[in-house]
């Protein structure tokens, strides 16, 4: 793709020729980590982890993002697309439910290409796409029939908070059209569940929170799952830019989220008439959440 519209940002930067788009990548796919990985919903977890395979840089860059330093480029390790389907196979041997695409807009052309190599390779567990939601629909039609589950976020309904915090004030129409589209592609499909929305609550968001769930219960009722996550952790290293004073728009994100306030989300969700929820007890904001993506190796990934 001489002119990149992979996302919405649009940015038309010619990364065949090494230069990089607004997603901080050129074309060449780069992999930060793949694992068996115990912390998604449970049906995607299972009992032997979901094959994640974390894809470097991000179109989005939340300022509280979790995975920032992958979401950035700091991490990351060059693949092909024969490489990329030898991951794909090896997580299959080693017991994945199934393989979970993290951050992969990107890449999407050649994700495509290695996961139809794969599939005629004798790749045969469901194919998770895990996703910000700030997707270009017709990105997501390269995916239409090799997605059984789609897995994504729906992070605001406020243009504001858009802005803010993701530089995206159109996140919430974007979202919208994209969640459409992954739900017309696998609603027939057979998996249950095929489509799971994640919210995380942020702290002082609490209206928002609500209008998101009040959106999805009204579009979708029953037939989506919506993941309510209390995970949210300030992280220092986010929420600084490199030698400034930190910005007072993010100082709302420097504390966790209350269990009061974690409460009353899920009890609007039960109100509403939610029933199809995933919700998080106890403690867990925590930094276990965050993988390991600094020694993360291919060489020795394929040989364990």
């Amino acid at each position: 793709m001489d002119y990149c519209n992979l996302c919405p940002r649009g940015c038309k930067v010619n990364r065949n020729m090494g230069q990089k788009g607004v997603c901080g990548e050129t074309e060449e796919i780069r992999v930060a980590r793949a694992s068996l990985h115990m912390w998604e919903e449970p049906p995607i977890s299972g009992d032997t982890g979901s094959g994640t395979v974390f894809f470097s840089g991000c179109p989005l860059h939340c300022v509280f993002c979790q995975n920032h330093n992958i979401a950035d480029g700091t991490n990351g390790q060059p693949v092909t697309v024969d490489e990329l389907c030898s991951i794909f196979l090896h997580l299959q041997e080693k017991g994945a439910k199934n393989i979970n695409l993290v951050t992969a807009t990107q890449f999407v052309p050649k994700i495509r290409s290695a996961l139809i190599k794969a599939k005629g390779l004798g790749l045969s567990i469901p194919i998770v796409y895990n996703t910000s939601s700030y997707e270009s629909v017709d990105t997501l039609k390269y995916l239409n029939g090799l997605v059984d589950i789609y897995l994504p976020d729906l992070k605001y309904a406020s243009s504001e908070l858009g802005k803010r915090y993701s530089n995206a004030s159109d996140y919430f129409e974007v979202a919208k059209k994209s969640i459409a589209e992954m739900y017309n592609q696998v609603k027939n499909n057979g998996y249950d569940p095929n489509i799971i929305v994640r919210h995380l609550v942020l702290p002082g968001c609490l209206e928002d929170s609500k209008a998101v769930l009040k959106y999805l219960y009204e579009t979708y009722g029953d037939n989506i799952y919506i993941s309510i996550m209390n995970q949210y952790t300030p992280l220092e290293s986010v929420l600084l830019s490199e030698g400034k004073k930190r910005n007072d728009d993010f100082s709302g994100l420097m504390r966790r989220v209350t269990e009061e306030e974690y409460d009353e989300i899920v009890d609007f969700a039960c109100d509403l008439g939610i029933t199809k929820a995933f919700v998080q007890e106890g403690e867990t904001a925590e930094e276990s959440f965050i993988p390991d993506f600094e020694n993360w190796n291919l060489d020795d990934f394929l040989r364990n």
